[in-house]
Formats: C-alpha cells, structure tokens, sequence
C-alpha cells in the first residue's frame, strides 16, 4: 500500500505545488497533464491514456473507449505528471533467439510532442506515428520525435502504443461471437488512439481536420490497413508509408491451428471455447509470452506461426493489394517507398523463403517466381535472393499502393539508399532510414534500444528528411517546406513513374544533399506487377 500511494503521488502534482514550477501543462478538459520541456521550443508530454486498459476481462476483447471521469476522479483536482514515459506493450521475440515477455499490458497510450506554448486554436498539422515490429514487439520509446520538433516547431506529432502479437492480435474463428473475443484488437487499438486524438488534440494545439498517419514497416502495413478498413468516420487526411510489411492478411481459420497451439502450450488447450478463453484471460503473462514465442521458434509446425490483423470481414473484407487496384481505399495524398536492398525473409533457399512469408502460394506460383529472377540478372546468389524475396516481401508495396494512389491523388513515392553506419554493411537494408530519423536508434530485445551519436552530415541528412515529412504533413507536398538544399521531389504517375532517392551527400557535406530523382526500372515494375497479380496467393 505504501509503494502505490507513493508511485500515485508521483503521478499527481498539486496545482499548488505546479505553481512553484515552470512546467508546461495542458488541460483536456478532464484532466490536466504536466508536459517535459525536452527542449526550449518542444514539450513531449508523455503515457497519456486513450482507451481502458486492456486487462482482466477486457484481455483479447476490442479497445474499451476510455472512461475519462475515472481519470478525473482519479486526479482529484491535482495535475497528471507526464513527463516520463510510460510502460511498453507486452513483446514477443525479435526472432533472433531471445524471449519476449518484458512490458505491461496496461499500455494504450501515446506520446505527444508540440511546440513549447502551443494551445488550443492554434490548429498546427498532426503527425499520428505507427511504429514497426512486426506486430509482435516495439517500444515508441525507441522512436523519439522531439528532436523533430525542435526542428520544425509547427506541427504537433503523436505516437502511439498498441497490444502486439498474440495480446493483439489473437484470433479463432469463434471469435465472430464477441462473447468469447474480437479480432483485430491491436488494429482497433490504433482507431481508437486516432479517435482520441480527434477528440482532444487541439487542446495540444493540433488540428484534428489536418492529420496525417505515419508508420514503418508493420507501421507501414498498419497505415495501408487505415486506408481500406471499414472505420466509420475520416480519422486521416495523408499518409507516409515506409517499407510496407506486406504480411498476409490471413483468415480466422487459417489462424486456428496457431490458436490451438497457443492455447495448449499455455496450459488452456482443454474444454470449450468458452473454457478456453477464460483460461487465457487468467494466465499469466509469462505463461502466454513463453506461448507467443513458443510458435516462432520452432515448436509449431502449422504454416501461419505468427499473430498479425486477420481477414475479419467486418473491419477488413478484402485483401488491401486487391482493394487498391480496384480503387476501394481512403483516396488521401500518399508517400510510400522503400529502401533499396530490404528484405524481411531469412536464409538462402528463395522457393523456402517465399513459401514461408506466403504460405498460399502454389508451387506454380512459385516456380513462375523463380523464373521472374535469373540468377544471371545479379552479382550474387545473395543479391538474388534479396530482391526475390524483397520484392514481395516489401519494396512492391510502392508499386501495389503508389500506382493506384497516383490515380486518384497527389502521390510521390521513394528509394532510400543510405545505409545504417552501424550496420557494417554497405547493404541499405530494412529499416535503415529509421537510425537516420530517430538520433541513431538500433533497437534490441524487449523494447530496449541504442543511441548512437550521429555525424554532422548525418544530422544534415537527417534534418532533410525530417523537412519532407513534415513538409508533407503541414502541406500535402513535400517541397512546400523541404530545406533549400534539398532537390524538388516529383509527383509519381503512370506516365512519369519516378521516385526520389533519399541518399546522404557522398562527399558528407552538410550544405548539400545526396539526393536525386530517378526513373522506377522497367524490371522492377514488371515484376512487381507479377506480385501484385498473385494478390489472392499473397494474401496481401
């Protein structure tokens, strides 16, 4: 009893006591929370809650709005601290041989970063950040934006925490009976968070008629899901897609095997559904951590071994690579690229690789792949299977969504060719642009990560790519308000198909940009048109 009411006096600051400092604060209308002055022109106020937490009952169950005269009697007059930030969402394993487990399913909150005295009225753009991990693991944490406000202090950007793999994203096929669960739960997380943020962000001093939704990677994939899923209401004005996980959306059914496997290796695999769910609901965390782990790692031999969104026919009801061919997505100006050498497939056997990443496929669909890459096409059997596997795995995603986009929307689309330094590798891979954005941020095991001091060109290249994005949120382009010394990026269309590539300046000077239009190569376009064409296989 003593450590909590000590932890709750923490948490709550007199208004007598605020008054002796000089910390920023915002009132919601319900609550009043202290900010952290994290430099002179930037407040990020962080852990604030969006939704009910998703614990005890509401385990596995649809994002419970939340239930803002609790926080106020909970405050009882005095102001929230947050200045720190909060618990993570419960991880799973990177995949690299470590245990998930780490983090606190009492974790649906966001992190908000804006100018130092913004307030209500002053309608500044909203940046509205996904983050990656492949909807197993991801701490925002490891992604922090105060630095871009520093930057640009005319935007308000917020981050958000959503539940990961199986506390996510657990699903069978009698969950169409919300009696026993809901699918999707960690998607629904992120509607809610932007729902919240339409409500309250200009008391932040955001616009919540100008928000643009962002994410990488899984983030990437989440922001393509915003724009075919079934919401109710307009939530999002732009969107910045980088390096689209291109995961299979697959059914409830395809999801049962994992589901029964999860179920028996928590100690929950006997008795009814219902028996079940109620046994899952009262595990333990670690039990169900070691669970999620425990189908990645070798111990579950069904073909879907990873918990990700599902094919619920209610909030999606249709493969969103075919729904944005046939035109049925939020039409919204859009950037989406890649980076030039990513994959998110392992090993050396291309046949193996994609069948794993795409279990539908059929051996036809995949010799037909294999004959779509000769291995006299590359340097390399290495470089083969990169882009093999690459391709479909992620960089097509440009193509399945910026081809269509451009139909209907100013769109601009991206190659980026700078390698993680820390890396050792002159291989731009997978979420290299993410240590150049984020202070140089190589992330680990359980929400932990490392900064990692940048180079005065690295910062300037930094500063050019912090300056598109914004530039795109605060405008709808990105040269609106890119930095002088960066190049006009064109709009991509079907008849001028090109892309920018967001490169480090070569001689790493500060004063000029390494980046450069190019033409999207007409081989990478026809293949990429095969893999959108296999949409029904990819499950994508």
């Amino acid at each position: 009893m003593l450590s909590f009411a000590l932890l709750l006096s923490s948490l709550l600051l007199s208004k007598d006591a605020l008054a002796s400092t000089t910390g920023p604060t915002v009132d919601v209308g319900y609550a009043t929370y202290l900010g952290n002055q994290s430099y002179p022109n930037t407040v990020a106020y962080l852990g604030i809650p969006y939704a009910e937490p998703p614990v005890g009952d509401l385990r596995f169950r649809a994002t419970v709005p939340l239930n803002t005269t609790r926080i106020s009697q909970e405050a009882g007059g005095q102001v929230v601290n947050a200045t720190y930030y909060p618990n993570f969402c419960i991880q799973g394993t990177t995949g690299g041989g470590d245990a998930g487990g780490a983090g606190s399913e009492d974790c649906l909150k966001v992190n908000i970063y804006a100018p130092y005295g913004a307030k209500e009225g002053d309608n500044l753009p909203v940046l509205f950040y996904i983050h990656g991990g492949g909807y197993v693991y991801g701490n925002p944490r490891n992604w922090p934006f105060d630095g871009w406000i520093n930057q640009s202090p005319n935007v308000v950007i917020v981050s958000v925490y959503y539940r990961l793999d199986s506390f996510g994203f657990l699903a069978a096929p009698e969950f169409t009976d919300p009696t026993y669960g809901d699918f999707n739960g960690g998607f629904k997380d992120q509607i809610q968070a932007l729902k919240w943020v339409k409500q309250y962000i200009s008391a932040f001093g955001g616009d919540p008629n100008q928000v643009t939704i962002n994410g990488q990677s899984a983030g990437g994939s989440s922001v393509e899901l915003h724009m075919v899923a079934h919401e109710g209401e307009q939530l999002f004005h732009g969107v910045i897609a980088q390096s689209v996980f291109r995961t299979p959306l697959s059914t409830p059914e395809e999801q049962q095997p994992l589901f029964e496997f999860y179920s028996s290796y928590a100690g929950c695999g006997t008795g009814s559904i219902g028996e079940q769910m109620t046994c899952l609901r009262n595990a333990s965390i670690s039990a169900l951590a070691r669970a999620q782990d425990a189908a990645v790692q070798g111990k579950f031999s069904g073909l879907y071994n990873s918990f990700h969104p599902v094919l619920d026919g209610v909030l999606f009801t249709g493969y969103p690579t075919l729904q944005f061919q046939l035109g049925q997505f939020t039409h919204v100006p859009l950037i989406v690229g890649s980076t030039s050498n990513e994959t998110l497939s392992g090993g050396t056997n291309i046949s193996e690789a994609l069948k794993a990443y795409f279990p539908a496929l059929t051996e036809t669909d995949i010799q037909e792949f294999l004959a779509l890459y000769p291995l006299s096409d590359y340097d390399s059997p290495s470089q083969q299977f990169q882009v093999a596997t690459g391709e479909p795995d992620v960089i097509c995603g440009r193509e399945a969504m910026g081809g269509a986009s451009s139909l209907f929307s100013d769109t601009w689309t991206y190659r980026y060719n700078t390698p993680n330094p820390t890396s050792g590798s002159d291989v731009v891979a997978h979420a290299s642009e993410n240590w150049m954005m984020f202070d140089g941020t190589n992330t680990g095991y359980n929400g932990t990560t490392t900064f990692t001091p940048q180079t005065p060109a690295e910062l300037a290249f930094a500063s050019e790519l912090i300056a598109y994005w914004l530039s795109f949120v605060r405008s709808g382009n990105p040269n609106t308000y890119k930095l002088e010394m960066s190049p006009t990026w064109e709009q991509y269309t079907i008849p001028n198909m090109v892309r920018m590539v967001l490169m480090q300046d070569p001689q790493n000077l500060t004063t000029v940009s390494g980046s450069y239009m190019e033409q999207q190569p007409i081989p990478e376009t026809e293949r990429c048109a095969f893999a959108i064409s296999k949409v029904m296989h990819e499950e994508n």
